[in-house]
């Protein structure tokens, strides 16, 4: 049923062609009325909890000069012609970022992986921005919508694009792949993560793996770890392999210490030197190599590659150090999967401290093989001595274990701050519906 006056509502015709010369015209685009700015091209997009179309008006109302939407829109009347009535909004979003994607002839970078994606997005980028105008997803922008609002920020004066692909299910990549068409392509890893939306760890590796796909059939690029049997399988038939690992890779090098800050030598590829980062954990070596190969092979000359890694500091609860009094934290608490959490552990175990404690959340997306998962990190945990090991909510609850628990973060840091720990330090991890940043409310009276 149209809304009276209706037909006078919409701007021209929608094609893509026309929408590109409003996007032109108005090149900032904005899907949440809360931060729409006035000459915004608002999408209103739709989810299962929330409809966009209902904001419009009040978008447009709010300074934005057009709003794209796919329901007519209720008092919109007096907005004639500033809207544009689309089939599905999320479509011509994709659309119209494919099309704005077509514009430049510059390589185009996609990553994806089940860890360290967007460290290692981070990373390429502080390396190629020290010679290239270089433009990246923002922080973790990954799904089908900031992918597409990732390359609509994309400018005239690109040199290089980087986009990080994050993916739950089979087809996803292939999706995103279809309108970002990357020229170049890097999988972190193939690990324990979303295993309830891909069906397992092969699962994982086929889903993943189409980025390898695309990049095969249309003649790009791949930067792959070499020291992972099933990434050297997946590469196969892409035209050209530039390779980085601890062993016979075109860039190698190994992990010269993690106390408490990584330091990686490098053993070939580059000028011998060392790099002093500012992450923690020696799983983020492979991050390391990963940038430094993509800098070699985009020709950064080697101190420029250095001091773009040495430079960069994480960010967004990801391997962050954080010193609260005489107490240290490694966060890592972006996300979690049995695959990172493994890692994260096990490096803490070696982390140069007397006094540990464990503060863990529960691990998300894994379907029938949650509580098998959430058991092997209790086994992994139990191999050693901690101060303190608390375990919080998700599947760690269902589990019968020696460990102090909580359903939430809040009750974990209400628990902390009563403990007051002195020269202790701790690693918080845990996935993104876990929040475990939460905990360090527990620090707050002793900083």
């Amino acid at each position: 049923m149209e809304l009276p006056g209706s037909q006078k509502q919409f701007h021209q015709p929608f094609s893509i062609e026309n929408l590109y010369q409003l996007y032109i015209r108005h090149p900032s685009v904005c899907t949440d009325t809360r931060k729409v700015k006035n000459g915004d091209l608002f999408f209103a997009l739709k989810g299962d909890r929330f409809n966009g179309n209902l904001f419009a008006a009040e978008a447009l109302a709010n300074g934005a000069a057009y709003a794209v939407v796919d329901e007519d829109v209720e008092g919109a009347e007096k907005q004639a012609g500033r809207l544009v009535r689309v089939d599905d909004v999320l479509n011509a979003l994709q659309q119209l970022a494919g099309h704005h994607r077509n514009q430049f002839s510059i390589p185009f970078i996609a990553i994806t992986g089940s860890n360290g994606k967007t460290t290692t997005k981070e990373l390429i980028h502080a390396v190629l921005s020290e010679k290239y105008k270089t433009y990246t997803t923002e922080g973790n922008l990954n799904n089908q919508i900031g992918i597409p609002l990732t390359l609509l920020k994309i400018k005239k004066d690109a040199e290089i694009a980087i986009v990080e692909m994050g993916a739950n299910h089979r087809d996803e990549i292939a999706g995103y792949c279809i309108y970002t068409k990357p020229t170049h392509g890097l999988i972190t890893n193939a690990g324990k993560a979303h295993l309830e939306g891909f069906g397992g760890i092969e699962g994982v590796r086929q889903g993943k793996g189409e980025l390898f796909d695309y990049l095969r059939a249309y003649g790009g690029n791949a930067f792959v770890m070499w020291d992972y049997e099933y990434l050297q399988k997946m590469s196969k038939g892409i035209r050209e392999v530039f390779t980085y690992g601890t062993n016979h890779a075109d860039i190698t090098g190994y992990a010269e210490s993690e106390t408490p800050f990584l330091k990686v030598h490098i053993t070939r590829g580059m000028l011998a030197d060392s790099l002093q980062t500012n992450l923690t954990g020696d799983y983020n070596l492979p991050n390391v190599l990963a940038a430094i190969c993509v800098g070699k092979y985009f020709q950064v000359e080697p101190a420029a590659i250095k001091k773009g890694i040495e430079n960069y500091f994480p960010s967004n609860s990801r391997s962050q150090l954080v010193q609260k009094g005489t107490n240290t934290i490694v966060l890592d608490a972006y996300n979690a999967n049995p695959s990172s959490m493994k890692l994260a552990i096990e490096n803490f175990i070696r982390f140069p401290s007397t006094d540990k404690v464990l503060l863990l959340g529960g691990m998300a997306e894994l379907g029938i093989e949650s509580i098998y998962e959430h058991e092997q990190i209790i086994q992994l945990i139990s191999t050693n001595n901690w101060k303190e090991v608390v375990l919080v909510g998700g599947d760690f609850l269902k589990i019968k274990h020696p460990f102090r628990s909580f359903n939430n973060a809040r009750e974990a840091g209400e628990w902390l701050a009563s403990r007051h720990f002195q020269n202790t330090a701790f690693l918080v991890k845990g996935s993104r519906s876990m929040e475990m940043e939460r905990v360090l409310q527990g620090f707050a009276q002793d900083t």
